[in-house]
């Protein structure tokens, strides 16, 4: 292994473990973003500050080529209050570094921050390296990436570093929360009086369970719609004049949020409101020279459930990175060592290919 790699490696798992003993909940990240910044400036790169996320460029950027943005998280969710380990403690045991933020997304932020210093003196790159560390992802904070791309130079592609097994998701569903209303009139139990709003909303909540949208996606298949919570009713003799629910709508890359939101409204008799539509699903073609680029390492493609800050990027993206989404959010989460550096060497090879 290149000893240059071999120093990245160890001072990526040294940031690491700084990182984990630092709380940094969505919106509280200001000191993990002060490390990250102290870090890059102990590396001699320069960095600015928007809110609490850093973002860096290249020695020698040239604003005459294009440009990769390098983009994970350093935020966390709150600790599963099944852990049996202190979160904010980074303890190493049989290979394993545990600890909040270890898995999601730490392991995948310090290895790309490693490759970006492998390449950060390089004179003869093809693209330019835009490093961003982003805050408030587990939010999807409008402070976050969504704020933060707003301070750097259009990007022609991303690399989204989350833990795939450093397999290529090239697609990533969305998100859309649905607050609805199904409208009755009131009237007593007793008597047949009223429109039961429950009734109404049971009428709806069937087209949701069963409705099959015509599209499909080739990687993340349908459209998937779920009630989640439902609220109804003030005491038992009272026909309830309305029935509030929520729907969690996760959506592929064959319809934007807002022609979903449209179908729907066209098939229920409920009021509908989106909480947001600004959470799109996302996919990058496969003829893409970073997917074909993974493929020539011998990884594989995928369809992502999860989200990430794909959503919020307005370019083409790839997420992959080191570690094991299924631990991520979980009790004493963890990555192994030998992620961290397979996770370096990866990136650092992944980009060769594209920008040298």
């Amino acid at each position: 292994m290149n000893k240059d790699i071999t120093n990245l490696i160890e001072k990526s798992k040294s940031l690491l473990a700084q990182l984990i003993e630092i709380p940094s909940f969505s919106r509280e990240e200001d000191k993990t973003a002060l490390c990250i910044g102290s870090f890059l400036q102990d590396c001699g790169v320069s960095y600015q500050r928007v809110g609490n996320n850093i973002l860096a460029y290249n020695k020698y950027f040239d604003e005459n080529k294009p440009t990769v943005l390098l983009n994970s998280h350093h935020d966390t969710v709150k600790p599963n209050p099944g852990y049996t380990k202190d979160p904010f403690k980074a303890i190493i045991e049989d290979g394993k570094l545990y600890g909040l933020g270890s898995n999601d997304a730490g392991g995948c932020l310090v290895s790309l921050i490693a490759a970006f210093l492998y390449f950060y003196e390089d004179v003869n790159l093809s693209y330019n390296l835009c490093l961003i560390a982003s805050a408030e992802e587990e939010v999807s904070g409008k402070n976050g990436i969504e704020e933060a791309y707003k301070h750097v130079v259009a990007c022609d592609f991303a690399i989204v570093g989350e833990p795939t097994l450093l397999d290529l998701a090239v697609a990533e569903k969305g998100l859309m929360v649905l607050d609805c209303t199904a409208y009755g009139v009131s009237g007593h139990a007793a008597r047949e009086e009223g429109v039961n709003a429950i009734y109404e909303a049971i009428e709806d909540i069937t087209w949701f369970r069963t409705y099959k949208f015509p599209k499909e996606s080739a990687f993340l298949g349908p459209v998937k719609m779920s009630v989640t919570v439902i609220n109804a009713g003030s005491q038992h003799n009272v026909v309830p004049a309305e029935c509030k629910y929520v729907v969690d709508v996760r959506t592929t890359d064959v319809y934007s949020n807002v022609e979903v939101l449209d179908i729907i409204k066209s098939h229920v008799k409920s009021d509908v409101v989106a909480r947001s539509t600004r959470l799109n699903s996302s996919t990058i073609s496969l003829d893409h020279p970073i997917v074909k680029a993974g493929l020539e390492l011998g990884k594989k493609t995928y369809g992502s459930p999860t989200m990430s800050d794909q959503a919020l990027l307005p370019i083409p993206s790839l997420k992959v990175g080191p570690g094991d989404s299924a631990r991520s959010h979980s009790a004493d989460e963890f990555i192994y060592l030998r992620e961290i550096e397979e996770g370096v060497e990866f990136y650092i090879s992944l980009l060769g290919k594209v920008i040298k």
